[in-house]
C-alpha cells in the first residue's frame, strides 16, 4: 500500500498553504481534491494582513504584488464609473465592521495592510507554488473513507482514473464548510442556523446609477453594495435562509432580489457569475481528533465579513504546519498538536463572534438600526477604532504562551512584530522555514544556545532592540530582557528537542 506522511484534503487556499507549509519542513505530502478544477466561484475579495505575510514567508511576495495590481486596475476603472475616488478612500478607511468604515489608524504601519486580491487569485498563485515544491495534488479525487488506527489513518477515494487507497501518518481536512472527513471522523460541528441570503455578483446593470452611493447601503428590504469592481454587486436578503442553497443562482433570482433589497427600479441585463450563501455559523468541537486535524472552513464557518475567513484559515495552515513537520521527524512529542488547538480556536471563536454581531447591526428592523447608530457614534473614538481594526485584520491576535519578562512580557505569543527590522525582512529570513532569533544579548548569547539546541533557528544580530525568538508562522516565542537570556533555554526545550546540558552557557544575570 501506499504511504506518505500527509494527507491533506482539499486544494483551496487553505489546503494548497498546508501542504506547502509542510512541504517547506520536510515533510511528504499528498493532496486530494474532488473538484477537477480550481473553483472560479466568488468568494473573499482581498486577503488580510497576516494571511498575505503567510504567502510572502513562502516566496509568493512577487505575485501578490501582480495581483494586487490588476485588481487595483479594476478598481481604478471602476472609480472613473462611477465618479468615487475609491482610492482617496482607502487612504482614509482600514475597512468596515458592518458595513461602517473603519478609520486607518496613523500609527498603524503601512505595509500590514489588507491586499486587494481576490480568493481564486490567492488560489491560483498557491497552485503554482505546490507545483513548483513537486507536492502531488490529485484533482477529482472524493474521499469515500477514512480508518483511523493508533499509527496511522487509511484513505480511500474514488476519481476517473478509478479507486485509489493509501496510509499517511496524519490526514488533515482542508475539505469546506461541508466537510466530509469532519463528519467521517465524528467531530461534533454545533453552531447557530442561517437566517439570511446573501448574494455576490458580476453582472451587468441596466442603470448602475441607480444603486448609488458606492459602499454599503442599509435600507428597509436589507444591504445592497456596488463596486469596487465594474459590474460586482454585494447583497443581503433578510427574508431568510435559501431555499435551495445548492440551486444554481440564475439572473432572475438576481434580479428580483435587487430589487426587493435596493428598492430601486433596475435590472439585471446579463448575469456573468453569481453566488450565494448564509450566515451560518459554526465551530468544531477540536480541532484534532487523534491523527486527523481540522483547518480553514473544515474548522469554522461564519458570514464572509471583512474576508477573515480566508485570513483565519491561511493562519490555521501557517499555525499547523510546521507543528506537524516536527511530530513527524520526531524532533517533538505528538502532545505539540494539542497547541494548534489551543491557540487558534479561540481566535476562530473571536471571528465567530464578530460576525454575528455584525449581522445584528445590519438587520433592517429600527431595533437594529438603533444599536448600529450607537456604534457608528462609538467608532468615533480612537480606541474603538483600534479595537476594531486590530480584530478584524487579525493583527490583535495573541496566544497565551505564559508570561514573559518585565514589559516586554506583552509581546510573548503576539503578531504584530514589524515585517522589517532594520536591513532585515523576516518574510525574506523565514522563506525556508525556519525560526529567527533577533540577538540583541551581551556576546550573542542567545544565538549560541540557539545553535546548541537546534539547526533549525535562523540568527541575526542585532542593537538597541530587545532579543526574539520568532516561530516559523511569525509568532513570537520568546522575548529577552535587558540584553540578557533569562528563559531562553526554557523556550528552547518548549518547543524543540531538549537542549544539551553540557553544550549551554550559563544564562546571562544582567
Amino acid at each position: 500500500m501506499e504511504m506518505v506522511d500527509v494527507v491533506v484534503v482539499g486544494a483551496g487556499p487553505v489546503g494548497l498553504l498546508t501542504a506547502i507549509e509542510l512541504t517547506v519542513h520536510g515533510a511528504r505530502v499528498m493532496v486530494l481534491e474532488r473538484l477537477a478544477a480550481p473553483s472560479t466561484a466568488m468568494k473573499a475579495l482581498s486577503v488580510g494582513a497576516l494571511g498575505s505575510e503567510a504567502l510572502q514567508r513562502r516566496g509568493m511576495g512577487a505575485a501578490l504584488a501582480t495581483a494586487e495590481a490588476r485588481s487595483l486596475a479594476a478598481i481604478a476603472e471602476f472609480s472613473a464609473q462611477s465618479g468615487t475616488d475609491l482610492a482617496k478612500r482607502a487612504s482614509r478607511f482600514s475597512g468596515h465592521f458592518a458595513g461602517l468604515p473603519v478609520r486607518r489608524d496613523p500609527q498603524a504601519e503601512p505595509d500590514r495592510c489588507a491586499r486587494m486580491v481576490d480568493q481564486p487569485a490567492v488560489e491560483a498563485m498557491l497552485g503554482e507554488r505546490a507545483l513548483a515544491l513537486g507536492i502531488d495534488l490529485r484533482r477529482g479525487c472524493d474521499v469515500t473513507r477514512v480508518t483511523q488506527q493508533a499509527d496511522g489513518v487509511e484513505v480511500e477515494w474514488t476519481s476517473p482514473a478509478g479507486a485509489g487507497h493509501l496510509r499517511c501518518a496524519y490526514l488533515v481536512a482542508c475539505d469546506g464548510g461541508r466537510s466530509s472527513i469532519r463528519k467521517m471522523a465524528g467531530f461534533a460541528f454545533p453552531g447557530t442556523t442561517p437566517t439570511l441570503t446573501m448574494y455576490q455578483a458580476i453582472g451587468e446593470i441596466d442603470h448602475p446609477e441607480r444603486l448609488l452611493p458606492v459602499g454599503w447601503n442599509r435600507t428597509p428590504g436589507g444591504v445592497f453594495s456596488c463596486g469596487p469592481f465594474p459590474g460586482r454587486l454585494f447583497m443581503l436578503d433578510f427574508s431568510g435562509p435559501p431555499a435551495d442553497r445548492d440551486a444554481p443562482v440564475t439572473r432572475e433570482e438576481i434580479d428580483v432580489v435587487l430589487r426587493r433589497v435596493s428598492g430601486a427600479d433596475v435590472r439585471v441585463r446579463r448575469l456573468e457569475s453569481a453566488s450565494r450563501w448564509t450566515d451560518h455559523t459554526r465551530l468544531a468541537d477540536s480541532y484534532r481528533r487523534g491523527r486527523i486535524l481540522l483547518a480553514g472552513d473544515a474548522a469554522h464557518i461564519h458570514p464572509p465579513f471583512g474576508a477573515q475567513g480566508l485570513n483565519l484559515g491561511l493562519v490555521d495552515a501557517a499555525n499547523l504546519g510546521w507543528k506537524l513537520a516536527a511530530v513527524l521527524r520526531g524532533d517533538m512529542a505528538d502532545a505539540l498538536l494539542d497547541s494548534y488547538d489551543d491557540e487558534r480556536r479561540p481566535v476562530a471563536e473571536a471571528v465567530l463572534a464578530n460576525t454575528r454581531a455584525q449581522v445584528a447591526l445590519l438587520r433592517p428592523d429600527p431595533q437594529s438600526g438603533a444599536m448600529r447608530d450607537l456604534f457608528a457614534s462609538l467608532m468615533q473614538s480612537d480606541d474603538a477604532t483600534r479595537f476594531i481594526a486590530g480584530m478584524m485584520s487579525g493583527l490583535s491576535t495573541h496566544y497565551d504562551l505564559g508570561p514573559g519578562p518585565d514589559e516586554l512580557g506583552r509581546l510573548l505569543g503576539d503578531r504584530r512584530i514589524r515585517a522589517r527590522t532594520g536591513e532585515f525582512s523576516l518574510h525574506e529570513l523565514m522563506a525556508d522555514g525556519k525560526w529567527v532569533l533577533l540577538d540583541a544579548s551581551g556576546g550573542q548569547e542567545a544565538s549560541l544556545l540557539a545553535a546548541a539546541a537546534t539547526d533549525g533557528i535562523r540568527c541575526v544580530a542585532l542593537e538597541d532592540s530587545p532579543s526574539l525568538l520568532i516561530r516559523s508562522d511569525a509568532c513570537v516565542a520568546w522575548v529577552g530582557e535587558a540584553g540578557g537570556i533569562g528563559g531562553l533555554r526554557e523556550a528552547l526545550r518548549r518547543w524543540f528537542a531538549p537542549v544539551p546540558e553540557a553544550a549551554c552557557p550559563e544564562p546571562s544575570r544582567a
